[in-house]
Formats: structure tokens, C-alpha cells, sequence
């Protein structure tokens, strides 16, 4: 069974979205302030270019809403916004490890370059399982009887 290799972001495209004020980025950030930025970078990075971090961010923020809308106790909502934002910063790191194993072996096939970014993605999809295990315990008990009561 042959590999694919999936080409790597080209350096124009690539910074666009990474810009080289960050020559010095293994230095301590100044202060909270560009910490803040650095780490909304990461985020703006991985929503720009990740389509499963969009997918994840959109179904996070329809669950929410979905808690709100049916009058959740609070306690109920803050375990799904905890669950989805587990998942969201499991994405984040997959990203991050996707990237650095990407820079490790230069687009070049390695068995341990493939067992990391599996296991990154298994690490995002099991938490996204949960996720939706615990958001359809605490979310179609409620939105069932809602849809019965409106018939």
C-alpha cells in the first residue's frame, strides 16, 4: 500500500498566516499581554487552516447554544462546553504535533512520523466521542420531550 504524502502549505501561503515577527520565538514572551497574542495566533492558525477545527468549533458552539435554548441547569452546560473544549484543545495539539512531525521529517515517510500523527488523531476522536456521548445523555432527553410536546 502505497503512502501519500500531503503537500505542506507553501511558504507564501504559509506567511500569510505565520509572519516573521517571531524570529526570536523560542524567547519567553515579554509579557501576559503577548502571550495572549501568541497563543490567539495558534488559534487563528489551526481555524484557518484545519477544516476539522472549524467543524469542532462549529458543533461546540451549536451544543451550547442547543443547552441554553433548552434551559440546561448550569452545572449541565458547563460539562459540555468542558467536553467540547477538551476536544477543541486536543485539536489544537494535534495540529501542533502535525507540524512539528511535518518539520522533523520533511515530507518524507517514517512509521513513527505516522504512529504520531495517528495517535494525535485518535486523541482528538476519542475525545470528540465522548463528547458526543455526553452531549446527547444531556441534550435529547430534554430536546425529545420538547419535540412530543409540540405535536
Amino acid at each position: 500500500m502505497s503512502q501519500k504524502i500531503s503537500p505542506s502549505p507553501t511558504p507564501t501561503s504559509l506567511q500569510k498566516i505565520v509572519t516573521n515577527e517571531r524570529e526570536f520565538s523560542w524567547k519567553v514572551a515579554s509579557n501576559l499581554f503577548v502571550s495572549f497574542k501568541y497563543a490567539w495566533a495558534g488559534i487563528t492558525y489551526s481555524f484557518q487552516t484545519q477544516r476539522n477545527f472549524r467543524i469542532h468549533t462549529s458543533v461546540c458552539a451549536m451544543a451550547i447554544a442547543l443547552s441554553v435554548y433548552l434551559h440546561l441547569r448550569p452545572v449541565e452546560i458547563a460539562v459540555i462546553g468542558i467536553t467540547s473544549g477538551l476536544v477543541l484543545a486536543l485539536e489544537l495539539l494535534n495540529t501542533a504535533i502535525e507540524s512539528i512531525v511535518d518539520l522533523t521529517v520533511k515530507q518524507t515517510y517514517h512509521e513513527l512520523a505516522k504512529v504520531a500523527k495517528d495517535c494525535a488523531a485518535g486523541a482528538v476522536l476519542v475525545s470528540a466521542l465522548v463528547a458526543v456521548l455526553v452531549a446527547a445523555t444531556l441534550l435529547l432527553p430534554p430536546l425529545v420531550a420538547l419535540i412530543i410536546s409540540s405535536l
